[in-house]
């Protein structure tokens, strides 16, 4: 049931108010974090959302202060009203903040993410452009989603205007130049309208633009760089810093016997996550993470036309018992084949999903938390048992996501550092005059680390009458990473329409070295953020100790009327340091990598560093 027409009309005069006051970037930054609502859906959609949490808020506040109910929640008095109204003003204004510029937070992400991808992209075009045309080039692009992201969905706006909506396809690119969060990307297009339509050398123009928007990303990589460095600074001061001088004022409070400050210890216990969550979030928002996607699909081929039935593609009645039997025996041998394999390349399977480590830390989690319904905590940990148990159960479960997620990087390390030297020995020998069959078999000898293994299994294929182009293909779908696609589907690509693959050989090294270097730099630069973090955790630590220790130790002996909880202090500090030590880590991990995963090795060295000080040391 729709609202009444005075209603509807007073809403929609309320809603061009607010796009009026957002500005026309408003209904821009919608389009270009592709969410799929208009700007007036989008805002209709807040209000709501506003609406229920304000009536929440409200009738929690008349249930607690009409019923006289006082519950001291994280230090504050569920009676006071005026805890209510304070509420109600920092929750109502921030969510509508934060919703009002979560399709800018969105778009800027994806702008990093294209410019990154962009010089891939133009570089695969520039392969395919002396034998196909424009359009056919943006398909490819659109068809390789795995392989260029971002643009692969940007493109996809102009296949359907061309296909879906019958624009043309200049038409189609400037439709996509108003919306695409990219200035780069809009230049790109505009430009490669104008060569078009004027019958220019699109090839030049490709290789041109190619070494241009290298150097974009590698400027577009240093604003990356420097986000990185403020968000470092923000959490360090914000999440490391601000606990210990607040730690240092409850210490303090505590030889006056005062208790004005009880309140902080609990609001630290859900501040600092909720923050934490809230920085992570937005780092996983905006910046490019380090790809170590492992996607494998099976390669069907069929050398005589037309795909084999099965039980669900056949209809039922066109199946008699014999095919029927027929065809179960096929998909169980299929299963059978897939289990073995799994079992013989255990590894493999392991860091192909996380499921299985995900499995690992749910047993692990539960033998520990066996051993603590045993007691066997107690007489392990002499102090701060139950503590200590919950930063062994949070150390246990990341482990074997630690171990998947390390032996996938290096895998994808290990294939990546070897791959220039591939394509340049294959280039080697196509250039005297050696097929590009013959040059597989020989460079299947050579140490090239992992890529050594999956050559060998090419030649294999090559030598079992496989066609050239389908025994690199699957090599390309069994190794499963992002920048092996990008080089083999080019090179497959482009030696199905020329012979002449010495350019391409050329554009495949040149991007994937590309590719390399800017990681090295990355990772160059970010360690130092994840340094900074190690040593502010580490100041946390000294600080605990030099308080509890040698600062307490000095009164000991003195006739002073100082009382202080010392046990309740390193029960509280433990507390701190293991949401520290564990948010910590992530957000290390977000720092290097911006992955969840990467921060967990971080984090099981830091919640180490705090067990060791905190039960064994003092």
């Amino acid at each position: 049931m729709g609202l009444p027409p005075a209603l509807y009309e007073a809403e929609q005069k309320f809603t061009d108010l607010e796009i009026r006051l957002h500005g026309s970037g408003f209904r821009t930054a919608i389009r270009s974090a592709h969410l799929p609502v208009t700007a007036e859906q989008y805002l209709r959609t807040c209000r709501h959302n506003l609406a229920q949490t304000a009536a929440g808020i409200i009738l929690m506040a008349l249930f607690f202060l009409i019923t006289g109910i006082d519950v001291a929640l994280l230090g504050f008095s569920t009676a006071n009203p005026m805890v209510w109204a304070g509420l109600f003003g920092i929750l109502i204004p921030g969510m509508y903040a934060f919703l009002v510029y979560y399709p800018v937070i969105v778009a800027r992400g994806r702008k990093s993410r294209i410019e990154l991808d962009l010089p891939y992209a133009i570089s695969y075009m520039q392969a395919l452009s002396t034998t196909v045309p424009p359009y056919e080039m943006i398909r490819r692009i659109y068809e390789e989603s795995d392989m260029f992201g971002e643009v692969s969905r940007e493109f996809a706006m102009i296949i359907r205007d061309v296909e879906l909506f019958g624009d043309d396809m200049i038409t189609a690119m400037r439709n996509l130049q108003r919306t695409t969060p990219s200035p780069h990307l809009r230049d790109f297009l505009n430009d490669l309208g104008i060569v078009f339509d004027s019958g220019g050398d699109i090839s030049s123009y490709l290789g041109a633009k190619t070494e241009y928007y290298r150097d974009q990303a590698r400027q577009e990589l240093e604003l990356v760089l420097k986000t990185i460095e403020i968000m470092a600074e923000v959490y360090v001061s914000a999440f490391v810093a601000g606990p210990i001088a607040l730690i240092i004022m409850i210490v303090a409070q505590g030889m006056t016997n005062s208790q004005g400050m009880d309140w902080i210890l609990p609001l630290m216990y859900v501040l600092i996550p909720a923050g934490a969550i809230l920085m992570i979030w937005i780092l996983s928002m905006m910046l490019p993470p380090e790809n170590l996607e492992v996607t494998r699909k099976e390669v069907v081929e069929h050398d005589f036309g037309g795909t084999i039935p099965t039980l669900e593609t056949r209809e039922p009645d066109g199946l008699c018992a014999e095919d029927r039997e027929f065809f179960r025996r096929i998909d169980a041998q299929k299963q059978r084949h897939s289990v073995i394999n799994r079992l013989k390349n255990p590894l493999r399977t392991y860091i192909t999903s996380y499921d299985y480590s995900l499995v690992a830390s749910g047993i692990v989690a539960g033998i520990i938390t066996a051993f603590w319904f045993f007691g066997w905590f107690d007489t392990l940990l002499p102090h701060n048992p139950f503590e200590g148990f919950l930063c062994i159960l949070i150390i246990g479960s990341m482990i074997p996501v630690v171990i998947a997620y390390e032996s996938r990087r290096w895998y994808v390390r290990n294939v990546e550092a070897h791959l220039p030297e591939f394509l340049r020995e294959l280039s080697d020998m196509k250039d005297i005059g050696i097929t590009l069959q013959e040059a597989i078999h020989r460079i299947s000898g050579a140490r090239l680390g992992v890529l050594s293994s999956e050559l060998s299994v090419a030649s294999r294929d090559i030598e079992a009458g496989v066609y050239v182009n389908s025994a690199l293909v699957r090599m390309e779908e069994r190794i499963g990473l992002v920048s092996v696609k990008r080089a083999i589907s080019l090179l497959v690509r482009a030696s199905e329409i020329t012979t002449n693959l010495r350019q391409i050989f050329i554009i495949a090294i040149t991007d994937i070295e590309h590719y390399l270097k800017l990681k090295r730099e990355r990772a160059n630069t970010t360690i130092v953020y994840v340094m900074i973090i190690y040593l502010s955790f580490g100041i946390y630590l000294y600080t605990a100790y030099q308080l509890n220790v040698p600062f307490l130790a000095s009164f000991t002996g003195q006739n002073m009327n100082v009382n202080i909880d010392t046990a309740g202090n390193l029960t509280e500090m433990f507390r701190i340091g293991i949401i520290l030590g564990a948010f910590s880590g992530i957000m290390a991990g977000q720092f290097s990598s911006n992955s969840i995963l990467a921060g967990f090795k971080h984090s099981i060295v830091l919640l180490s560093a705090a067990l060791g000080l905190f039960v064994f040391l003092m």
